[in-house]
């Protein structure tokens, strides 16, 4: 039997710098404009809260440092918080949009964002691909300098973590049999790729 939670669940994934978060926020004014229940998290809050309430980092880009054992304890901690916060605020016509990654790049080689234990705990109904040209990517993480990306490794690294992000997207669907849906955010419009995706959401209820 497949598991869905009562309201609508999508993942919305993409590589640092893909402007993912941007079109959330876009998501978000859309939905609040039609009179939508809606609750947006940030994966990585939930995995940065407990990382820093245990002292074990101090910067959330050092969480893809963390030994892999620790990730995947904060990783479940998480998705199990964030589906206990859907429960409490949202009802069956609600949706529940979670911001996190397909694959994230850490010291110890490529590694899933949404492994077995995750993507069973969150239940989504899509996961969604924000992309990019790579080299649209790379402009937009030199002008973040709020954050330390100088491990992703230029044009080339990114061409290559969005391949590596596409096929971890498939391979978490598969698991909880969920559309993976690629949405692409135009330099300057994400209004259209939030468009999009309410579109989605539209279709999924």
């Amino acid at each position: 039997m497949v598991l869905r939670n009562p309201f609508v669940t999508v993942i919305v994934t993409g590589v640092p710098g893909v402007g993912k978060t941007t079109v959330l926020g876009k998501v978000a004014e859309m939905l609040e404009s039609r009179g939508k229940r809606f609750l947006v998290v940030n994966f990585g809050d939930y995995m940065f809260s407990e990382a820093s309430r245990e002292g074990w980092v101090r910067h959330r880009d050092e969480m893809r440092h963390l030994p892999l054992r620790r990730q995947l304890q904060l990783q479940e901690m998480a998705a199990r918080a964030i589906r206990i916060e859907g429960e409490k605020r949202l009802g069956e016509e609600g949706v529940l949009l979670v911001d996190t990654h397909a694959v994230i790049k850490t010291s110890t080689g490529f590694w899933p964002g949404l492994p077995e234990n995750v993507v069973k705990e969150l239940r989504p109904d899509s996961i969604v691909l924000v992309e990019a040209p790579p080299e649209v990517i790379h402009e937009r993480q030199m002008r973040d300098r709020g954050r330390v990306r100088s491990d992703i490794g230029g044009v080339e690294g990114i061409r290559e973590l969005l391949s590596f992000a596409r096929s971890a997207a498939m391979a978490s669907a598969t698991l909880v049999a969920a559309s993976v849906y690629i949405v692409e955010n135009v330099e300057g419009r994400p209004e259209e790729a939030a468009a999009r995706i309410v579109e989605l959401i539209e279709r999924l209820r």
